[in-house]
């Protein structure tokens, strides 16, 4: 197999790495993500990962329930750290050498978020894992994913989630949801469909990165998706690409 793309980006969710668990990280599940990200590394792509926190701490949950929204989202950016070092650890029983870098300095656990080291460890071989989002409050995952995909150079950023890409309506609710192929970034806005959150989607469009949305249940899905297989939906500044 030969892949599209040089260089990416995959964020993943935390949930994915709960599997049918209710909580927390699932060995087999972690396990399944690191040997699908290894297929791809074993091409010769430099590969760049964002992990949320959901499965174990979501700031916007914490913030609903009373909690100050600036504390919630600091709980939740260390939440990524967990699930960052247990991808590394994963990766590395894969055979492939990773970094984890931490926009909250945890010296002892992850380096700091450096953009030149980064690139220097991609350019070397090695796989890096983006913790603690962008180190701020109010942002999301998705929005963190989107801003290292543009300081990683990356050529395209590929969301793996639990639906086989972008519908018209929430498929878990609507059996008449239609499959969605090719969009633009203008159209998601306009119809308010919840690929990612607004700000990330507004950032994608703005510096021109395309999103790929895909199932990560569905094995050889991240491969497929670097290899330009067809796999889930592409968005683009034109639809029409």
């Amino acid at each position: 197999m030969r892949p599209e793309f040089e260089r990416i980006l995959i964020k993943l969710s935390g949930e994915a790495l709960m599997g049918d668990q209710g909580f927390g990280i699932k060995p087999e599940m972690i396990n399944y993500v690191a040997e699908e990200i290894a297929q791809v590394h074993a091409l010769g792509v430099q590969v760049s990962m964002v992990v949320g926190g959901g499965n174990i701490f979501r700031g916007v949950a914490g913030s609903s329930a009373g909690m100050d929204r600036a504390s919630a989202d600091n709980m939740g950016m260390l939440a990524t750290v967990i699930n960052s070092l247990a991808l590394c650890d994963a990766l590395e029983k894969h055979g492939v050498p990773t970094r984890v870098q931490s926009a909250i300095v945890m010296n002892q656990v992850a380096e700091p978020f450096i953009r030149r080291r980064a690139i220097r460890h991609l350019e070397k071989g090695r796989a890096v894992v983006f913790a603690a989002g962008t180190g701020n409050p109010y942002f999301t995952t998705d929005t963190a994913a989107v801003l290292r995909a543009q300081e990683m150079n990356a050529q395209i950023l590929f969301k793996a989630t639990k639906v086989d890409g972008v519908y018209d309506k929430d498929p878990a609710l609507y059996r008449d949801a239609s499959f969605i192929k090719k969009i633009s970034y203008m159209e998601v806005l306009e119809q308010q469909l919840h690929v990612m959150d607004m700000t990330a989607i507004s950032l994608a469009m703005d510096n021109n990165l395309p999103l790929q949305v895909f199932d990560l249940n569905q094995r050889g899905s991240i491969i497929g998706a670097v290899c330009g297989n067809g796999v889930g939906t592409r968005i683009y500044s034109d639809e029409r690409q």
